[in-house]
């Protein structure tokens, strides 16, 4: 019987295109969440290279707020990630959703 094993990648690619590696992640230590480190953390994470229990810990980050960055990503891309455009995007998405 195969046993579950724990395989991760070294390397996802990154928002931009370019390879991501734990070492390219954000420090631990962050405070100011640009719309670039927000978007390498998503990637990590869709990516396979951190899990989400993993992120929340290290970023102390609630689920809520990443689930947020989560979402922004897959509506409207790094984009979302704006604070200052995100009540834009979010109408955006309703009025999608309407048609």
């Amino acid at each position: 019987m195969m046993e579950h094993q724990n395989i991760r990648p070294d390397q996802v690619i990154g928002p931009l295109g370019e390879p991501l590696t734990l070492a390219d992640l954000p420090p631990a230590s962050t405070k100011r969440w640009v719309v670039r480190r927000k978007a390498e953390v998503v990637a990590a994470v869709n990516g396979g290279l951190l899990t989400v229990d993993e992120v929340l810990e290290r970023y102390t980050l609630t689920l809520e707020e990443f689930a947020s960055w989560q979402r922004a990503v897959d509506r409207s891309g790094m984009q979302g990630l704006r604070v200052t455009r995100i009540q834009h995007y979010r109408d955006l998405y309703e009025r999608q959703l309407k048609y």
